[in-house]
């Protein structure tokens, strides 16, 4: 019997702020018993090491992922406990690697959080590298793409970039948390907005209260 083919989803990490929503993404989607193939790119690395004080090396990439994934928004580290046996890393530069090609199987993309550079070079077409790539091939094999821009103000160029990703079938999803759920912590926030990539993926979680239609329902007491 021939071993079932893996279908991964690609976790594209661009170089804007919010890498604790890559972090809460990428250990919603193990959690969900995904796998995932994850593509860190080089700017946001100087993100990554500005916010966390990590630094992410191609070379050592499972025990440097496994220290940013045990960190917890607040900085404290040791907070999660994370397998990542599910994960596939591969290095930003690669444009030979699997996620460039069509055939490679992939149920779709997430690009969280996606700086405004990043979707230039998508809405674009440029496929200046393997982040790039793969979301271009995403689009065109007509596969899930959700973008979760981090910026503000946005500017009209981006907004019209924002746009032509629209109209391409991507799912526009700005990395703002709801606090309708009843968020107490800075973790609850960074967990609503992964858990709303989440649901644009339809990968189940229980990553934030979902609104049921009683005003206050999350008031304590």
């Amino acid at each position: 019997m021939s071993q079932q083919q893996r279908m991964p989803w690609i976790v594209g990490v661009s170089g804007a702020s919010g890498t604790p929503f890559a972090a809460a993404v990428l250990r919603g989607l193990l959690a969900a018993g995904e796998s995932v193939d994850l593509v860190v790119s080089r700017a946001s690395r100087l993100t990554l090491l500005d916010e966390t004080g990590i630094s992410y090396r191609d070379a050592h990439w499972r025990e440097d992922l496994a220290a940013w994934l045990a960190r917890g928004a607040d900085g404290k580290p040791e907070t999660f406990d994370v397998d990542l046996s599910g994960v596939r890393h591969w290095a930003a530069g690669d444009l030979a690697a699997g996620p460039s090609s069509g055939s490679y199987p992939a149920k779709g993309m997430l690009i969280v959080p996606a700086s405004t550079a990043c979707v230039a070079g998508v809405a674009l077409g440029l496929s200046k590298d393997l982040l790039q790539r793969a979301a271009s091939v995403t689009l065109k094999e007509r596969r899930k793409l959700v973008v979760a821009v981090r910026e503000t103000p946005l500017s009209g160029q981006t907004l019209k970039q924002l746009v032509a990703l629209d109209e391409a079938g991507a799912v526009v999803l700005p990395a703002s948390p709801g606090f309708y759920a009843g968020a107490t912590h800075i973790q609850d926030l960074v967990d609503f907005v992964a858990g709303r990539v989440l649901d644009a993926a339809g990968v189940p979680h229980q990553l934030y209260r979902r609104w049921e239609g009683e005003l206050g329902g999350a008031s304590p007491g």
